[in-house]
């Protein structure tokens, strides 16, 4: 049966270590695989699919804006959806975004039933920044788990550190993860047979190495269970932590723990659908992902109507104490009991420092005033940007320069010519407490 599943590489590594360079290396190499590419990206505005060769064809973007908890059931949709065009790739590639957990990724291939049973996991690749790698790992837990769940570790950008460094990052990162294989390279050119078709992962030795490799992350906090007869239902909540709160309700829901642990995996799938928002005193549909609105003062009320005697399970984004959540008849002042509740710690915490926006503007651009704005910028908030990439229309020039940075360092490249398309900018930020509007404005002034 293994030699039947498609198998599957994720490609992971931190802000700028070059996972698009390899993975456009492996795209353009004679190698004979078919493969589909699979991108997830940090942020509402998704520009990495143009920054790869044959992007039309072969890439398919997870673009949830987030880099954990709800990963997992936004890739199983993806992976569903090409199982349907088998025919047409032998291979995936899965880019993670460079703020993910490679955890919850690697967990969808051993906890989904139906992706369990049609992909393997072929490997873990991790590529590091040799220039930046040590700073990255004292300021990121994420760094860090990317370089222990490798199956090879890429040693990138080699020729930005002396030998001597170098031979100290490699002692410091086979301290974190002594069973990985260590390549060291420029330019993310290394042989193509040294990260595809490995058969390196092996679920045992994580197991072994990470006992709770195989508990799962949720993207809500607590389940409660009623028992219900027919009739109408009022949901209530009390003024909580946050203006609005994410829920599925479940029909037939036990409250058993293995039957809990059933409805959490169908709510995986839900959750990485688009919420449909439900103001106070509407009715709340079953078996979709929807968020209620909170914004007003005081208590509200939300609507479950039942046909049939049923258990009914919710799924809260949050905990029902932070919301004082009661579940009330129509005509009954007192709170129904809960046959079960269960409460799902969340292993991974939001860094809420980090974030990252978006600049589109059409025209051109002064390349002198942009050197200027870009170095004065960097200058003075180069440690808090993790990465910035895009693409630039520069006055004079037919091409479509690619951006690429790095913390301090950053490129632009001539690509194809603009041609027909139309010539506009698009930038996109990520790190730490920058300011959005200053960004946007000094760039504006870059424009002609």
């Amino acid at each position: 049966m293994q030699n039947n599943k498609v198998p599957v590489t994720i490609l992971t590594g931190f802000l700028g270590s070059g996972k698009t360079t390899l993975l456009n290396r492996i795209l353009t190499e004679e190698h004979g695989r078919r493969i589909a590419v699979i991108e997830n990206e940090f942020g509402e505005v998704g520009i990495d699919q143009g920054l790869v060769i044959n992007a039309d064809e072969e890439v398919f973007e997870m673009s949830n804006g987030c880099i954990c908890c709800t990963v997992r059931g936004d890739l199983i949709r993806v992976l569903g959806n090409l199982m349907k065009r088998r025919d047409k790739f032998d291979y995936v590639l899965v880019e993670t975004t460079g703020l993910a957990d490679p955890g919850p990724v690697a967990q969808t291939f051993f906890m989904d039933d139906e992706i369990r049973n049609e992909f393997a996991l072929d490997g873990i690749v991790t590529l590091v920044d040799s220039g930046h790698i040590n700073q990255q790992l004292g300021r990121s837990d994420e760094s860090s788990e990317q370089v222990a769940f490798a199956d090879v570790l890429v040693l990138n950008k080699t020729d930005l550190i002396s030998d001597g460094e170098l031979d100290a990052l490699e002692s410091r990162l086979r301290d974190m993860n002594s069973m990985a294989q260590v390549l060291r390279c420029e330019q993310a050119e290394v042989p193509i047979d040294s990260v595809l078709n490995l058969s390196a992962f092996d679920l045992d030795q994580m197991l072994e190495k990470r006992p709770t490799f195989l508990e799962p992350e949720y993207p809500f906090e607590w389940t409660g269970v009623y028992r219900l007869e027919p009739g109408r239902y009022k949901l209530s909540l009390e003024e909580g932590p946050d203006p609005n709160m994410s829920l599925v309700a479940l029909l037939d829901q036990d409250g058993d723990e293995q039957a809990l642990h059933r409805g959490a995996e169908k709510c995986v799938r839900l959750y990485a659908e688009d919420a449909e928002k439900v103001m106070p005193n509407a009715t709340i549909h079953y078996s979709k992902h929807l968020d209620l609105q909170l914004q007003s003062k005081g208590n509200k009320s939300f609507l479950l109507d039942l046909e049939t005697s049923t258990n009914v399970g919710i799924f809260t984004q949050h905990t029902a104490e932070e919301f004082d959540i009661k579940l009330f008849s129509e005509n009954d002042h007192e709170p129904i009991q809960l046959v079960s509740e269960r409460t799902w710690v969340a292993q991974h915490e939001h860094d809420d420092e980090v974030g990252s926006f978006a600049i589109e503007r059409d025209g051109d651009v002064d390349l002198e005033k942009m050197n200027a704005w870009l170095s004065k910028l960097l200058a003075e908030k180069g440690i808090d940007i993790f990465r910035m990439k895009g693409f630039i229309s520069i006055s004079g020039d037919p091409r479509r320069f690619v951006f690429q940075g790095v913390h301090m360092l950053f490129d632009a490249q001539p690509e194809r010519e603009w041609g027909e398309m139309e010539r506009k900018n698009q930038l996109v930020f990520i790190g730490r407490n920058l300011d959005e509007k200053v960004i946007q404005q000094d760039f504006d002034k870059c424009l002609i």
